[in-house]
């Protein structure tokens, strides 16, 4: 989950795997997977920032960093 700040100054919290797009209107809207746009005071390298931090908590950063890793050295066929 990714804490985020609405224009109107309030806080909420969004499922940050269903995150689909980013876009500085120049606001920035965020797009989910089902369709719904909410405009954030976040910039994009803001919520770059958060969405790393959350993926690196859940471990799906290292995990996909060391496949990347064992692949190169010739490891890991089926990724």
């Amino acid at each position: 989950m990714v804490r985020l700040t609405r224009l109107n100054g309030k806080e909420y919290v969004v499922n940050a795997l269903l995150i689909e797009s980013l876009e500085a209107t120049p606001d920035t809207m965020i797009t989910l997977v089902n369709g719904k746009k909410f405009v954030i005071k976040e910039s994009i390298p803001e919520v770059l920032s958060a969405l790393k931090q959350f993926y690196k908590e859940i471990n799906a950063v290292k995990i996909s960093a060391m496949q990347d890793r064992e692949i190169k050295k010739g490891g890991v066929e089926d990724v």
